[in-house]
């Protein structure tokens, strides 16, 4: 293995082992022969710049979203007053006299959805659209499914009651708006690669050292350097597979990353299908009735004012459709249009099974059974439903484990740089300059095409990497002058 010498961007001999991950940046002119050789000093440096500059929006991410995961207990005491009954009674109003009931106390605004009482002891959900709300918030009014009282009423952010819709906001964007949510985007761009980058360095550092069985298990007799880079590397291992995970899941949804995902599972027909309420669409038409008929023509329906026995109704259709809670029924949009009632159960098992529930004879007009999905689809549903830990308590361990594992490992890496510090005092020095040369042209032209199809498409990707690649060209130039000035003066 070709070791460079210390130069004014490689660590100093004394603060750099040969056997470390980050030695053998190869000396200038000097290409290595194997492909693990060509590629370390590249992934190397690409690993080093991005936990070193993407660290802090990671350790934010990390330290929010562990936040976030306690919420589901903390909205259970806070808010135990709206979500549950003081009796559980023998039986339940008809859904009709509970909207009823909650329009009495809230006649502002129009109905948006009503969530029937999912379990004994819950309360039933009908959920507003007003104006004195902010535009993406909602009022839901929580009325006791045994008597009609009326519980209470929050500002929800779509099912999201008040202390998560802040702690979602605070992951999300930081209460900063869509400037702020750049913040978790980059994150979620560079975590995946960062993990990636880690877990080849870290296999390859083990096979030089002779430990590729110990890839899981840090040295604890180690000095301390390279006792801190085993737990760093090890717990990484441990954790990559979630890592991935909550990256691919947080860019599906993210700002622009998630529009490029959005426009790509289109084109594959990976969305997730719904039901047609559009009018028109008629009692008996079969799966799918909002499609036209043998003509291309369907019979306008006449325009239906919903009353509050109707949602007795289609409660009725969906009980009989087998549909099971927790359900969203949402009325027409428009007149003529048909009902809808999905399941919204996003735990394990999964259940989201649609109907459409004609407004008139209150017939189902189509369904769309989460098993039709495509496995694209369940995939991602399952993904962001796992990223915000509704599977259960299990999934809430698991993903504060993930939390305090990145954390560890963020702390860590910064640890081993400053470690690095030279003797003579001054800031750590980065790794080797010039790690592209030592990948073959066609190697070289490949990473670079395959970098830009990335950026292009993951934009809080590609426009840091343009920054480092600015940052380190600028860098690497006036270190030249330096040495040509000192040359000069000799």
């Amino acid at each position: 293995m070709v070791t460079a010498p210390p130069t004014a961007d490689t660590p100093d001999a004394d603060t750099a082992d040969a056997d470390t991950p980050d030695a053998g940046t190869p000396a200038p002119g000097r290409r290595p022969r194997g492909a693990a050789d060509r590629w370390r000093p590249l992934l190397l440096r690409w690993h080093f710049y991005a936990g070193i500059l993407i660290g802090p929006f990671l350790l934010v991410a990390t330290i929010t979203g562990l936040l976030y995961v306690l919420v589901p207990q903390i909205d259970r005491a806070v808010y135990s007053h709206e979500l549950t009954v003081d009796h559980v009674g023998s039986s339940t109003l008809p859904l009709g006299d509970q909207v009823a009931a909650a329009r009495a106390a809230h006649p502002e605004g129009t109905i948006a959805s009503v969530t029937p009482a999912p379990r004994a002891g819950d309360t039933t959900r009908v959920v507003l659209t007003v104006d004195d709300v902010p535009q993406d918030r909602s009022r839901t009014v929580f009325v006791d499914p045994y008597t009609g009282e009326v519980r209470g009423a929050l500002t929800t952010y779509g099912d999201w009651l008040p202390v998560r819709a802040w702690f979602d906001d605070l992951h999300r964007n930081l209460h900063l708006g869509d400037v702020g949510r750049n913040y978790s985007e980059i994150a979620a761009s560079w975590l995946w690669v960062v993990a990636l980058g880690g877990l080849v360095l870290w296999i390859g550092y083990r096979r030089r050292t002779h430990k590729a069985n110990r890839l899981l298990v840090p040295d604890r007799d180690a000095p301390k350097r390279r006792r801190t880079l085993s737990w760093h590397g090890a717990v990484g291992v441990w954790i990559i597979l979630g890592l991935l995970v909550l990256s691919a899941s947080g860019l599906s949804w993210s700002r622009y990353a998630g529009e490029s995902i959005s426009q790509l599972r289109t084109a594959m027909s990976w969305t997730s299908p719904s039901v047609s309420t559009s009018a028109g669409a008629g009692a008996g038409a079969g799966e799918h009735a909002g499609m036209a008929g043998m003509d291309g023509m369907s019979a306008p329906a006449a325009a239906h004012t919903v009353t509050d026995a109707d949602y007795t109704r289609v409660l009725q259709t969906a009980d009989d459709a087998g549909l099971v809670g927790p359900l969203v029924i949402t009325p027409p949009a428009t007149g003529g249009a048909a009902w809808s009632v999905a399941e919204n159960a996003r735990g394990y098992p999964s259940h989201f099974d649609a109907i459409a529930v004609d407004a008139h004879t209150f017939a189902v007009t189509d369904r769309v059974d989460f098993a039709q999905w495509p496995l694209a689809a369940k995939l991602t549903k399952w993904a962001i439903s796992a990223h915000m830990g509704l599977f259960g308590v299990i999934n809430q361990i698991v993903l504060i484990l993930l939390a305090i594992g990145l954390l560890t490992v963020i702390v860590r890496g910064y640890l081993m740089w400053w470690r690095r510090r030279p003797a003579g005092g001054g800031l750590p020095k980065t790794p080797g300059r010039g790690a592209l040369g030592s990948l073959r042209p066609v190697e070289a032209v490949v990473v670079v095409a395959a970098v830009a199809v990335i950026g292009w498409y993951v934009p809080w990707f590609g426009l840091p990497l343009a920054l480092f690649v600015m940052v380190d060209t600028v860098r690497g130039i006036a270190a030249s002058r330096r040495v040509e000035a000192g040359s000069v003066a000799r």
